[in-house]
């Protein structure tokens, strides 16, 4: 396999591969936010005894933040956006499922898992060379 800068080229590909997959995922819950509004997402900020306007962060978390991932921007810090997000989201919406079971045997938080997990990876790893800040820079 040829080298270049960052590593082998099947690892920046494997890079982009994940980072494409990770922020379009994403992008649907913030295209659906923006279509239907935060109102779900505010309520459950009130609820949790926070100013509902924090509810308005799930765009930077689920738009913005995604948007730079899928173009290889301040990707690492984007990424650790999303992690949070993630987080957030986990501990306002599924606590109750964190230690369950779905109806076809996986974990019923694999999905929110998985977008934790990869954007944890993407945080570590970087863009890549297939980005559009390219592979160097501390947040890239």
């Amino acid at each position: 396999m040829h080298k270049n800068q960052t590593g082998n080229i099947s690892e920046d590909f494997g890079k982009l591969i994940l980072r494409l997959a990770l922020a379009a995922m994403i992008l649907f819950h913030g295209l659906s936010k923006v279509i239907g509004g935060v109102g779900f997402i505010t309520s459950l900020v009130t609820k949790a005894g926070l100013p509902p306007a924090l509810g308005y962060l799930v765009y930077i978390g689920e738009v913005v933040a995604p948007l730079l991932i899928l173009f290889g921007i301040w990707t690492r810090a984007a990424a650790l956006v999303i992690v949070i997000n993630m987080a957030v989201a986990i501990l306002l919406v599924h606590t109750s499922q964190f230690f369950t079971l779905s109806k076809t045997g996986g974990w019923a938080l694999e999905l929110q898992g998985m977008y934790l997990i990869s954007a944890l990876v993407i945080a570590l790893i970087g863009a890549g060379r297939y980005s559009m800040a390219g592979p160097g820079g501390r947040w890239n």
